[in-house]
């Protein structure tokens, strides 16, 4: 630990090393940085795992030949995940001295969960979340935006010539780059007018799709950079870089002969002379069949925004033909089964059961919506099929299970406060992404307990975002224009279909006093002489400050505990008024739930529940029917609801 405090300090007072290759002008050029901005929920004990992760990859680094390296600590529950990539071109020293500087930059990134620091000769990335070591498209607060950077001087004349050198220079990075063993390519280009030279490379942390896509924009970035003598290009995926001034040794060059075929500019177009016409024609059928296999190939294998079009029938063998041993869950939207794909990979396929007309073009435009949507807790949509009316969605497959296993299921009890604490925390910041953090608001309308899924080290994954509309009506909905779960809807969206982003702020509130208390919405306390819901329970509990006997009775807490508890149940019930003016946003949730965050002076009225005496709405779950008695507010609207959906299922009045 000593070694490692010694390490940063000497960071933190040399922040720029430079280094040198055999060209004195290879400097660190420091091109962009993001720190992020959601707080982790230790803040002291995620900066030590984060140094730890730095000391190891700094310590991988050292070895000769290893250009690229990851790490993780995942001590006390903050973890942290941290990679490394250093360019092709550099030395063991060069590489070291490049991330040295990188480090430099990070360690004054103290309030995030999450920052990265690029560098033209390297990257330095660390999260609290895995994702990106897989895929280094994945994003979270906001980074990840594609950038370029240009020179700031223009190439000398004639700037036709230059131009054209350099666009044939960059077309071969851009194709070559995706096809090479190691994503890695590095060329250069002679301009005789100018007895000058262009240098250019192209990398990729990646598989070849995403390598490709990225080094498109690349290209179509750094064309826009002429005639100026250098540009830069970088995403989370990929990096290139021209300049004119020398970053990497002449011997240092890729043979992209073999990679491209043959088509590189660089191979002189040989032109044969076609024996007959037969044959001529020969040749342009059998182009043409190849073309149409490979196209057809390539939009089975479509990346779709990152989620890939998978065969409806290898889904079916995966799932063993979609057999009962397989179904991990079933629920209003259809059943989950359990896959194992080709590559030995375990995920989840979701079967939809939908009867909607024009089902088939919504389902794909919510695909194209939720497939672009990356965050350490929401479920990741992997991929899709559609073939006629049978609609599927490949997800991550959580071990774990949905959170009701272990509230009230077979798991009950094995939760602690602080896992507990953590699971609230994930699903407020998975909301606040939702509302707030994507380019588009997305509100779920039915986050509920069993919505809510765990990985193997129990943080929580939000489920079934964006896909309310393929709801159908059971017996928990009370229209066909209500996507939610009475228990945990707002009173102004179940009773008068009001919508908007306070339903999911209401809903979350109901589910954090589940974890809490351990019991679920809609159950009565088993005290005889109480016949109140949890929501109504909950509140009687905070106002006469005797909220032990709301808690779990599993729960072993300590005195601070206690009071954290406390403040949670404060922040649940802020959550659950009404009207909805009064709940807090979900950003707001956050920062109301990060430690030492002060609830300011918010008037904290009684919450109003479906379920309480002045709405009371019961579900028949046998019969399928749904009773309002003591309906105060809106009883027309009920009734007919009621009416309707008896009439529609056939049911006698």
């Amino acid at each position: 630990m000593v070694v490692l405090v010694v390490f940063l300090v000497f960071l933190l007072i040399q922040p720029g090393i430079s280094q040198s290759n055999d060209h004195d002008n290879n400097t660190n050029i420091h091109l962009q940085s993001f720190c992020g901005s959601i707080a982790p929920i230790h803040p002291t004990n995620f900066i030590k795992n984060r140094n730890s992760t730095l000391a190891e990859l700094r310590k991988q680094l050292m070895n000769e030949g290893v250009l690229s390296a990851r790490a993780q600590d995942l001590s006390a529950g903050d973890t942290v995940y941290a990679a490394a990539q250093c360019r092709n071109y550099l030395s063991k020293d060069q590489c070291v001295a490049c991330f040295d500087a990188g480090v430099s930059v990070l360690v004054k990134c103290t309030a995030g969960n999450g920052a990265y620091t690029l560098f033209d000769n390297c990257f330095i990335r660390y999260e609290d979340f895995a994702d990106f070591y897989n895929n280094p498209n994945v994003v979270q607060d906001g980074t990840g935006t594609p950038s370029s950077r240009c020179g700031d001087q223009s190439a000398s004349q004639p700037i036709t010539t230059f131009q054209g050198v350099v666009d044939d220079l960059l077309t071969d990075i851009r194709d070559a780059t995706p096809k090479a063993s190691n994503f890695y390519v590095a060329l250069t280009r002679e301009i005789a007018s100018d007895n000058a030279t262009v240098y250019a490379i192209g990398q990729c942390d990646g598989n070849k799709i995403p390598c490709q896509n990225c080094m498109n924009a690349a290209y179509n970035e750094l064309n826009n950079c002429l005639p100026r003598t250098e540009g830069w290009f970088f995403d989370m995926g990929c990096f290139a870089r021209y300049s004119t001034t020398p970053f990497f040794n002449n011997n240092q060059t890729t043979d992209i002969t073999s990679v491209l075929k043959g088509h590189s500019s660089e191979v002189p177009i040989i032109v044969g002379t076609i024996a007959g016409i037969a044959l001529f024609f020969t040749i342009i059928v059998m182009w043409l069949v190849y073309r149409k296999r490979k196209k057809a190939k390539e939009i089975e294998q479509e990346d779709l925004k990152g989620a890939v079009h998978y065969n409806y029938k290898d889904l079916q063998l995966a799932t063993n033909n979609f057999g009962e041993e397989n179904i991990l869950g079933k629920g209003g939207f259809g059943e989950v089964f359990k896959a194992t794909l080709d590559d030995n990979n375990v995920v989840a396929v979701k079967k939809l059961h939908v009867q909607h007309a024009r089902v088939k073009e919504e389902f794909e435009n919510e695909v194209k919506l939720i497939s672009d949507v990356h965050h350490r807790n929401l479920l990741r949509l992997l991929g899709w099929s559609s073939e006629g009316s049978d609609l599927l969605l490949v997800l991550e497959y959580m071990p774990n299970g949905s959170l009701d296993r272990f509230l009230w299921g077979s798991e009950r009890g094995t939760l602690d406060w602080n896992q507990r604490y953590e699971i609230i925390f994930g699903i407020a910041r998975g909301l606040a992404h939702l509302h707030n953090e994507f380019h588009v608001k997305i509100i779920h309308r039915d986050i509920k307990s069993n919505n809510i899924l765990l990985t193997d080290d129990f943080k929580p994954k939000i489920a079934d975002f964006g896909l309310a509309r393929f709801l159908p009506e059971d017996e928990t909905h009370v229209s066909t224009k209500f996507a939610g779960t009475l228990g945990y809807t707002a009173p102004e969206y179940a009773l008068q279909g009001v919508l908007s982003d306070k339903v999911d702020t209401y809903s979350f509130g109901v589910v954090s006093l589940e974890i809490i208390s351990g019991r679920r919405s809609t159950e009565v306390k088993s005290d005889i002489s109480s016949s109140d819901y949890l929501l109504e329970d909950a509140w009687k509990s905070y106002e006469k400050k005797t909220h032990m006997k709301f808690i779990d009775v599993t729960l072993d807490l300590n005195q601070h505990q206690q009071e954290h508890v406390m403040k949670i149940i404060e922040i649940a019930l802020l959550c659950t008024q009404s009207p909805a003016s009064k709940r807090p946003t979900m950003s707001e949730v956050v920062l109301m739930l990060q430690d030492g965050q002060s609830l300011g002076k918010r008037e904290l009225t009684r919450p109003t529940d479906v379920h309480n005496h002045e709405r009371r709405i019961h579900i028949g779950s046998l019969k399928n029917s749904i009773v309002a008695d003591n309906v105060c507010k809106n009883p027309k609207q009920i009734l007919e609801a009621n009416e309707k959906l008896r009439s529609e299922r056939g049911m006698p009045k």
